[in-house]
């Protein structure tokens, strides 16, 4: 029949563009992660040697990305991630934020301290997520904060599989201010800091971000994005002897967290 032929001799001619489509797009994406890998800028070479991807593709795909607004090409020539992902960033760290507050009120129930929950994004520490302590006395960080993360419990947690020559240059680009006198502020304690925390399977803010303040802080295993969980309260209630109870709960919740963060993405 002519007609169902025709039908059949379209749909197979648009499956290779269709195909094309879809890896151009999965490349385009692959770009955007390598770039904020870098720490957000990068020239083309170092894109293709990163990707393998041949140059003309590269350049293809970032003219695209510019034109959307998602790249930026600097005066230098390099390329730098553009600001139309903010929107797209802060959307969806609001929804995960949303998707981790049952488990931070878990955390909460559980060791009656304020529990958060953080990402590294770039090169700092961003918080998304918070459920305040039920104590009079309690900790309180604005959903949005940025810090740096060699003064943090969750920056440690976060950092903690690095490499040391990118925790290195991460550590070159932001300083290390000391926030109280306990702050770490060379390369090498905060190397040593996070292999204690590789060795214990999680990380300490004693007093480091702020006098009085202590944090326990372990990461979420296979997050789509590097996120940590912690919990915060004054020094006299977050001691040592309550740390070895509130880690287990910690890791516990962390743990469920990953799957629920997993079931919403598609398989």
């Amino acid at each position: 029949m002519p007609t169902s032929s025709a039908s059949t001799t379209d749909a197979s001619s648009k499956t290779p563009a269709a195909s094309g489509g879809v890896q151009s797009l999965e490349r385009a994406f692959d770009l955007l992660e390598r770039m904020a890998d870098a720490g957000g800028e990068v020239g083309l070479s170092e894109l293709s040697a990163a990707s393998g991807l041949p140059l003309p593709t590269i350049h293809r795909l970032m003219r695209t990305l510019v034109a959307c607004g998602y790249v930026r090409q600097q005066p230098n020539r390099r390329y730098s991630l553009g600001p139309r992902l903010i929107r797209l960033g802060e959307s969806a760290s609001r929804l995960l934020g949303t998707w981790a507050r049952p488990y931070l009120a878990r955390l909460v129930e559980e060791t009656g301290e304020t529990a958060n929950m953080a990402l590294l994004d770039g090169d700092e520490i961003v918080y998304v997520a918070q459920v305040p302590s039920k104590h009079s006395m309690r900790m309180f960080t604005e959903v949005g904060r940025r810090v740096l993360p060699h003064s943090t419990g969750v920056g440690k947690a976060l950092l903690a599989h690095t490499p040391a020559d990118e925790v290195r240059a991460l550590l070159a680009r932001t300083g290390m201010p000391a926030a109280t006198e306990k702050t770490i502020t060379t390369p090498e304690g905060f190397l040593e800091a996070l292999e204690q925390v590789r060795r214990a399977g999680y990380a300490v803010d004693d007093n480091e971000q702020e006098i009085g303040v202590r944090c326990l802080a372990v990461s979420v295993p296979n997050s789509p994005t590097a996120a940590a969980i912690s919990i915060s309260g004054p020094a006299g209630r977050v001691t040592e002897a309550v740390t070895e109870s509130f880690v287990p709960i910690l890791q516990n919740v962390a743990a469920e967290l990953s799957v629920a963060l997993a079931n919403q993405s598609p398989a």
